[in-house]
C-alpha cells in the first residue's frame, strides 16, 4: 500500500510539474463549449465538433487528446439565434428558447496517466438587452482514471502494483460551472472546472489523497471591422488554478467574411501558436501548430491540433429571423 501511494504521489508530482491536469486546446475559439458549459446552445445552432491534439510529436509519453462534442438549443416555434464561427450576427425572437444542452466524450493521455470520460451540460440563456445574451451553465463530468503500467518497467514480474486498482483504474465524478456573455461585437466567459476536486471516487484506499485542483478559465474576444468583409479579432484566455501559476493565451485573428481565418497567439508558458481555417458549406476545418520556446522543442516536431465541425440550423425556411443586431 505504501509503495502504491508513493507511486501515485510521484505521478501527481509529474502532473503538477507540467502544469497540465486538464486537456489543453489551442483552438478554443472554435469550440468554447469544451471549456465552458454555459456556451451550450448559445448560438442557436446544433453543432458537432471533433478535435484531435498531438502535443510534442516525437517525444515519448507526450500528451495526446481527442474530444467529440455536440451541443444544441431547445428552440420554441422555430426561433433561433444565428452565429458564425467567429463573427456573431444574431437574431432574437420574443419567444426564444432559453435552454441549451450539450455533451462530449474525451480521451486524454499524459505520460502514465490516462483519462477517458464524458460531460453532460445544461445551460440557461437570458437576454439582458436587445443585443446582449447572458448564459449560465452547469455540467456533470465523469472519467475513468488509469495508470498505464506498460510505461513502467519492473524487475520483479510479481510486483503487487501491477495487479491493484491503479492498473485497473477508478471512476471519478465531478462538476463544472460557467457564465457567458455574448454580443454581436464581443464575448466574455468564465468557468470553474473540477469543483469537487475528485472528492468523490470509487476505487482502492490508496486514492484517499488523490485530488484534482479546481481550474478557472476567463476568456474574451472583440471584433474590429477591417474593410468590407474583414474582421480583426483580438482574444485572450486566462487559466488559473489553486495549485499552478496563471497561464494566458493572448492572440489576434483575421477573418475574411465567414469563409477563412488565420491568427497568431502567444502562450505565457512559452509557446507561439499559429492557426488557420476555412468554411465549406456548413462545415468548418481548423488547424493549429504550437511552437514551444522551451528546450523540449529541440527533440520534437511541435504540437499539432486539428478541428472539424459541422453546424445545422441555418435555414431561413425553417427559422424566422427577428430583431437583427
Amino acid at each position: 500500500m505504501r509503495r502504491t501511494a508513493f507511486i501515485l504521489s510521484l505521478l501527481l508530482i509529474c502532473n503538477i510539474s507540467s502544469g497540465q491536469q486538464l486537456p489543453l486546446y489551442s483552438q478554443y475559439l472554435y469550440n468554447k463549449f469544451l471549456i465552458n458549459p454555459a456556451v451550450a446552445g448559445s448560438d442557436g445552432y446544433t453543432s458537432i465538433n471533433l478535435t484531435a491534439r498531438e502535443q510534442w510529436v516525437g517525444y515519448s509519453g507526450a500528451p495526446r487528446t481527442f474530444s467529440f462534442s455536440m451541443q444544441t438549443r431547445m428552440l420554441k416555434k422555430g426561433y433561433t439565434v444565428k452565429q458564425t464561427l467567429f463573427r456573431r450576427s444574431a437574431y432574437r425572437p420574443k419567444t426564444d428558447g432559453k435552454v441549451g444542452l450539450g455533451g462530449y466524450v474525451f480521451s486524454d493521455k499524459n505520460g502514465l496517466i490516462h483519462r477517458t470520460g464524458f460531460q453532460l451540460s445544461y445551460a440557461y440563456h437570458m437576454w439582458l438587452q436587445n443585443s446582449t445574451q447572458f448564459s449560465m451553465g452547469l455540467a456533470l463530468t465523469g472519467y475513468h482514471f488509469k495508470i498505464d503500467e506498460t510505461e513502467i518497467n519492473f524487475e520483479d514480474p510479481n510486483e503487487p502494483w501491477l495487479n491493484n486498482e491503479l492498473r485497473r483504474g477508478i471512476f471519478v465524478p465531478d462538476a463544472s460551472f460557467g457564465m457567458y456573455l455574448l454580443n454581436a461585437k464581443y464575448c466574455v466567459g468564465f468557468s470553474a472546472e473540477q469543483l469537487f476536486e475528485a472528492a468523490a471516487k470509487i476505487g482502492d484506499y490508496a486514492y484517499k489523497n488523490f485530488t484534482m485542483s479546481r481550474q478557472f478559465n476567463l476568456f474574451g474576444s472583440y471584433d474590429f471591422s477591417s474593410g468590407s468583409r474583414g474582421i480583426i479579432q483580438p482574444s485572450f484566455l486566462l487559466k488559473m488554478s489553486e495549485e499552478y501559476k496563471p497561464q494566458a493565451d493572448i492572440g489576434v485573428t483575421y477573418l475574411y467574411g465567414q469563409d477563412f481565418w488565420t491568427g497568431l497567439a502567444y502562450r505565457t508558458s512559452g509557446a507561439v501558436i499559429a492557426n488557420v481555417g476555412f468554411k465549406y458549406q456548413n462545415m468548418y476545418f481548423g488547424y493549429a501548430f504550437d511552437f514551444t520556446l522551451q528546450e523540449i522543442q529541440t527533440i520534437t516536431y511541435g504540437t499539432h491540433e486539428i478541428t472539424v465541425a459541422v453546424k445545422f440550423g441555418d435555414n431561413s425556411r425553417k427559422y424566422r429571423w427577428l430583431d437583427r443586431y
